[in-house]
């Protein structure tokens, strides 16, 4: 689907190569450049801290290498960073994260090629060259500190997550510059800050929440009740988002009594009578074993879920029906497939994971493309119908409204999107349901219309417009485009060029087809909860990334079915699973139990890249301090800043593996260290010294970050009902685009009129109609 797309992958960790993964998967010839000694340091990383066997490269490499090829260069010389240079220009994107190119350089020597530039805090602002692991980022960025409960510290997300949402990012920020560049003849700088990246993905909108004055806005660490719970012979997940499926899951554990309990009823408010909820939910659930629990719980349409890990995760009867793991190139281990499958057309079959400088051929050079629309948006021109609710769904039309595409939200007066229920304001406040921040920041830069679905005439309406349209995305239960009579096959006779997107949870086939399914339920089954948590206690959701994990592989799905019908003509159907996206982000769990036969699990904030590595608490009420020492030379840093006491001098200690294997030891000695010093002051002197630290924020407080502000990533926009406030963009920045968002989030059926009059010719008098029969309107049915 992409060959002929060039990419220059100069990265190392996780996020860089898989954003290359994703372009070589769809057939993109993808060069990885490293350096001669050794190579990427990820050849010889595990999660699980075994040593690679000689003579191979740990798996986790080997997925997110697999169908590249190698270049050994030694960009810090003359003669190798020209040849970098040379390679770079030749390319249509490069992907960096190790510096080396100069965008300016770059842009002359090559004006079509793009760079995305993917670190921690972004390649510009006062931060830029702050030292930094994800666990330090996490906390920056308010992930950690409302997560978990108010008896032991703040916890991380486990298994670098945010590596993998940055990864995904990055690809989708790469692919619509190379699209661009194709319209354009000019290349873009695509400047990714993972801090950005985690607070959108892993604390999302708290602070336009607080702008809205919201009141979760003020919550401190929480878990979610119901969520993961002890069962008779394991653990169970379970969520419930809507009112219904809490009023459900009371009658699930047979506390009916309790429905119409107005402080239950969400949540937040929920964690105030936490322990006698979980004694009545815990009751139920240690006397039925996870299957009957399931069985259970799915007859009420309960979103419930088996706890997964990398032991048991492929062996899921959906996973195996659907054929989801797939034989490695080794041909001795399985690997998640690409998580989104084509009606027409290709992904590349696997292929080895390359050796250090293995590449078949060099590239020509080719001449630029010629200058088309002078649009910086690629995506000017596009037209996309969105029917998807909550957040997955609608970040594929927020990511296009934003760099162009004309996109418009489909809702009912019957069936808002339920995310505006997550309202700010009580249901006596006028237009309450235009109070969602979620909605705002997942929906500005759309048009909105109302349409009844359930009714012939709004029906007729909505396959007209389809009609008209580029693509569909959708995240309906499967069941319902079908019961709508809207199957692509007969959407493709009136359009041929039409791509429609459907998203559902676990597939479009299989025994968990029908099965309803939110991030938290992802997060419960692909093994992202089994790594979050303290070793003696559950395995905790990081609540909320598969979300927009889902929505940018959905999104470069779709622009890859684009990129299909543009050599081609043909439109075709996608289907993008949102669990498999998080499958391929827990891939190295899999491939540890087969290659190595260890367990992946929950360590606390302890994780496999720093030790020690930590979280702090100083003098003061909650105020925590993030730790992570990767290197031998950090460490040192670390024993100066210490005073030199002799426990820290101990040789023992001077070692990574010496210092991961003492790590209680530490544990004691800097807890009694930390408590005694201010945490502001302490941040600071260490990142003086080169330590990576940071304080442990909450999200609200991301509003004031220096960084976050040098680099714009708060917009501020104007909404009819709600006035105006400060919205956060993408987690990059276009060298072309000065700022994301050209219109707010539109309020319910805001546009219809204006829709229905210049796209279907309808006249006044029949909008008027449509609206005395409430097939169309501004207000939601029954208020």
């Amino acid at each position: 689907m992409l060959s002929g797309v060039r990419v220059a992958e100069c990265a190392t960790g996780i996020a860089g190569p898989y954003c290359g993964k994703l372009f070589a998967d769809a057939g993109a010839d993808v060069v990885k450049v490293e350096p001669p000694a050794g190579g990427d340091p990820m050849r010889r990383w595990t999660a699980c801290g075994v040593e690679v066997p000689p003579g191979e490269d740990g798996v986790l490499f080997r997925f997110l290498n697999a169908s590249k090829q190698s270049v050994a260069l030694d960009w810090t010389t003359a003669s190798g960073h020209a040849e970098l240079l040379d390679l770079a220009a030749r390319a249509d994107v490069v992907v960096e994260s190790l510096g080396g190119i100069d965008w300016p350089v770059l842009s002359e020597r090559s004006p079509a090629t793009s760079l995305v530039s993917i670190s921690w805090f972004g390649r510009t602002g006062p931060w830029k060259d702050r030292p930094a692991t994800e666990f330090t980022v996490q906390a920056w960025a308010g992930s950690t500190g409302v997560r978990g409960t108010v008896e032991r510290s703040p916890l991380a997300a486990g298994g670098r997550l945010g590596e993998w949402l940055a990864g995904g990012y990055a690809a989708i920020g790469a692919l619509a510059a190379t699209i661009g560049a194709r319209r354009t003849g000019r290349g873009q700088h695509v400047d990714l800050s993972v801090l950005e990246a985690i607070h959108l993905s892993m604390a999302p909108f708290t602070t336009l929440v607080a702008s809205f004055g919201g009141p979760s806005a003020a919550y401190g660490r929480t878990v979610e009740i119901p969520s993961i719970e002890p069962a008779a012979d394991g653990w169970i997940g379970f969520c419930t988002i809507t009112n219904q499926q809490w009023r459900d899951f009371l009658v699930l554990v047979e506390r009916g009594d309790l429905v119409d309990d107005a402080e239950l009823t969400h949540y937040f408010t929920r964690e105030r009578r936490r322990r006698e909820v979980h004694a009545f939910i815990h009751a139920w659930t240690r006397r039925h074993t996870v299957a009957d629990a399931i069985e259970r719980a799915t007859a009420l349409r309960i979103p419930v879920a088996p706890v997964g890990n990398g032991e048991t995760v492929r062996t899921f009867e959906q996973f195996r029906e659907r054929g989801v793991y797939v034989p490695a190139p080794d041909g001795r281990l399985v690997q998640p497939r690409p998580p989104y499958r084509l009606g027409r057309g290709a992904l590349r079959p696997f292929a080895p994971a390359p050796q250090l400088d293995e590449h078949p051929s060099r590239w020509a050079s080719r001449p630029a493309p010629s200058p088309g629309d002078g649009s910086d948006l690629p995506f000017a021109g596009l037209r996309v119908l969105d029917f998807t609710m909550f957040w997955a769904g609608p970040f594929v039309g927020h990511f296009l409204a934003v760099l162009g595409a004309d996109v418009v939200k489909v809702e009912s007066i019957q069936r808002p999107d339920g995310i505006r229920l997550a309202s700010t304001q009580q249901p006596t406040a006028d237009r309450w349901w235009e109070w969602s921040a979620m909605y705002h920041g997942i929906n500005a830069g759309k048009r909105g219309i109302t349409l009844d679905l359930s009714r012939p005439r709004g029906l007729a309406l909505a396959k007209a417009l389809i009609a008209k349209a580029d693509a569909v995305v959708e995240n309906f239960s499967p069941r319902v485009l079908d019961n709508l009579g809207l199957r692509y096959e007969e959407l493709a006779r009136e359009n041929p060029g039409l791509v429609l997107v459907r998203m559902p949870a676990f597939g479009l086939d299989g025994p968990w087809r029908d099965r309803t399914g939110f991030a938290q339920t992802m997060e419960q089954i692909s093994g992202l909860a089994w790594v979050t948590g303290f070793g003696d206690g559950p395995p905790v959701i990081p609540r909320g990334p598969c979300d927009p994990l889902a929505g940018m592989h959905a999104a470069l799905a779709l622009l890859v079915a684009l990129e299909h019908r543009r050599r081609t003509g043909e439109g075709q159907l996608v289907e993008s699973t949102m669990v498999e996206a998080a499958l391929n982000a827990t891939a190295d769990q899999v491939l540890e139990w087969q290659a190595y036969g260890r367990l992946v699990g929950r360590d606390g904030n302890r994780g496999p890249v720093a030790a020690p590595q930590n979280l702090y608490a100083c003098r003061g009420s909650e105020q925590w301090i993030a730790i992570a020492v990767v290197g031998d030379e950090q460490w040192r840093a670390l024993v100066d800043v210490l005073g030199r006491p002799g426990w820290a001098l101990d040789p023992a200690l001077a070692t990574r593996a010496g210092r991961r294997a003492r790590h209680d030891r530490l544990d004691a000695e800097l807890s009694a260290w930390c408590a005694t010093r201010e945490r502001d002051a302490l941040v600071e002197e260490l990142l003086a010294r080169g330590v990576p630290a940071a304080a442990v924020l909450h999200p609200r407080e991301a509003v004031a970050n220096p960084q976050m502000r040098a680099r714009g990533f708060f917009e501020p926009h104007s909404h009819p009902v709600t006035g105006t406030h400060e919205l956060p963009g993408l987690p990059m920045r276009f060298s072309g685009l000065k700022r994301w968002y050209r219109a707010p989030a539109p309020t319910l059926g805001q546009h219809t009129a204006e829709l229905l009059r210049d796209l279907l010719d309808l006249r006044d008098d029949t909008i008027a109609e449509l609206e005395a029969e409430g097939i169309i309107g501004i207000r939601p049915a029954g208020i």
